[in-house]
């Protein structure tokens, strides 16, 4: 092969491999959406929420649903009627993560007595 056909050619060779490398890490990267609902039951022993979440677009229709947290002590943080926000991620249905309670109309915090 002539110097210059062998260079075009590696030339070419690493455009490719660097457009793999570069969908294959897209592919990995999960977009997150914005999660909100109300809490209805907590479970201990299975370590999940159910909750009555509202529609997130591009993720999931409104429905009532149960879901693990990232974060076991979550579940010591919340009660139940509490208003949650929480970050959720495409291809997983499952988790809630960064579960947060919700500030009421007010913007306050609820009361924990």
């Amino acid at each position: 092969m002539k110097p210059r056909r062998c260079l075009q050619f590696v030339t070419i060779v690493g455009m490719m491999l660097a457009f793999c490398f570069s969908a294959a890490a897209q592919q990995g990267a999960r977009k997150e959406h914005q999660f909100r609902g109300k809490i209805e039951k907590i479970d201990a022993k299975a370590k999940t929420l159910t909750v009555n979440g509202e529609k997130v677009d591009g993720w999931m229709a409104a429905m009532t649903m149960s879901y693990k947290v990232d974060k076991e002590e979550t579940l010591k943080e919340v009660r139940v009627g509490d208003q949650i926000t929480a970050t959720v991620y495409d291809g997983d249905f499952m988790t809630l993560h960064d579960v947060r309670v919700a500030p009421d109309k007010d913007g306050k915090a609820p009361s924990r007595k």
